[in-house]
């Protein structure tokens, strides 16, 4: 951002939410880790690819021509988004579902006595699959517990659980329930040294920040694309010498090359078509932006964290002002996120007294399992209010007012 200009003079807000039909209604959605709303410009790209025509994919035929450049495209888009190559791109129907599909295939090269390194911080979806897989080939579980009082996790808490035995380490990029990120370049670099592969949940940092799956040196990313305006889906991207070498079950017929190996059934080519319109928009959140649609992305990504972290600064100032909060959220590198509960009273009866006032901010563990044990919530959890690229200033004093009636 160039001296004397502020996010308001680059950041266009209004003219972005007059892209989400859905804002229109007068709710505001503090719902956004468990999904966002969705432009016009990505459900009109389904819907003229669904319309249009389209056959499976060939290039001897118009349709079949449209859905081969449609899953090269959107292949494309999202190695930009995720820092990786276009060609170790791989769609499927969920990030959990990638998850396990690569922790089984991986876990048949495992041994035992070996380990997998997993996290209290992950989401479930980057846990279980690992734990399950290490159970059924007899390896070991080995745990990174954060510091529920600072929602940190300190680098030394996951590389002091790897050892020369470690075959996976699976780390969060950004917490779904603390919004906290993790320093994951010591941690990284200390599974190298073993020979340890890293597989990096970055399906909630993706919103909100760039991945760069060349730039962590990492193994795997996984995200997924409804998180940041697209439809429902998950991508995962690799490194291709890595993807290479697995061999994961699929039909015979089925195409033996990186990345269709691992994909199975025909692409949802319409939701693919919606990814690419989410990515573009994303890159046209900073209007002066110019360059490769990687460099753009970065650009607006530079606009969205600014916007997003005064937000959430107003946010926490106003929720420490109310007797009685709790405020789990404080690590001091996170995303937009805020996680709390009142002492006296449940987090679900919150979330209502929210939801009348025509605000969604959720309760729960959000499959957070761990984390919410670990912070003493048990399976209950508490209340969730992240903000997103389209959140404003009035929506987070409504939210403050209605928590604060809840007290």
């Amino acid at each position: 951002m160039t001296v004397g200009t502020t996010v308001a003079d680059v950041y266009d807000l209004e003219g972005l939410r007059a892209q989400f039909p859905a804002l229109s209604g007068g709710l505001a959605f503090f719902d956004g880790p468990g999904g966002s709303q969705t432009p016009s410009v990505v459900a009109e790209r389904i819907s003229e690819v669904m319309l249009a025509g389209l056959s499976n994919r060939d290039r001897g035929t118009p349709t079949g021509r449209r859905a081969d450049d449609i899953v090269g495209l959107a292949r494309e888009a999202m190695g930009d988004l995720l820092g990786a190559d276009a060609g170790t791109v791989v769609f499927g129907r969920s990030m959990t579902a990638l998850t396990y599909d690569l922790a089984r295939t991986l876990a048949r090269q495992w041994t035992p006595g070996e380990e997998v390194v997993v996290t209290s911080l992950d989401h479930d979806a980057n846990v279980r699959p690992w734990v399950q897989a290490a159970r059924a080939s007899g390896c070991a579980v080995r745990w990174a517990h954060f510091d529920p009082a600072s929602g940190e996790l300190p680098p030394q808490a996951v590389t002091e659980a790897i050892t020369g035995r470690t075959r996976v380490v699976a780390l969060t990029a950004a917490s779904n329930v603390l919004g906290t990120r993790p320093e994951l370049a010591q941690v990284i670099g200390a599974a190298r040294e073993v020979g340890a592969l890293v597989v990096i949940d970055a399906v909630h940092l993706a919103p909100h920040a760039p991945v760069d799956l060349a730039g962590w040196d990492a193994d795997v990313v996984l995200c997924s694309p409804y998180k940041f305006f697209g439809p429902h889906l998950g991508v995962l991207a690799g490194r291709a010498p890595l993807l290479e070498s697995l061999r994961p079950d699929k039909l015979l017929p089925a195409p033996d090359r990186v990345p269709e190996r691992f994909e199975l059934g025909t692409l949802p080519y319409e939701l693919l078509a919606g990814t690419l319109a989410a990515v573009e928009l994303i890159a046209g959140l900073d209007p002066g932006g110019a360059g490769t649609r990687r460099q753009r992305l970065l650009a607006s990504y530079r606009e969205l964290e600014d916007h997003e972290q005064t937000l959430l600064r107003r946010l926490e100032a106003g929720l420490d002002t109310i007797d009685g909060l709790v405020r789990y959220s404080r690590a001091a590198h996170r995303t937009p996120t805020s996680y709390f509960a009142l002492a006296h009273r449940a987090s679900a009866e919150v979330s209502a007294v929210c939801a009348r006032a025509g605000i969604n901010a959720p309760a729960g563990h959000f499959y957070a399992l761990e984390a919410s044990r670990r912070l003493g919530l048990g399976d209950t959890g508490a209340v969730r209010a992240g903000m997103a690229p389209y959140t404003t200033e009035a929506e987070v004093d409504r939210l403050l007012e209605a928590v604060a009636q809840a007290a």
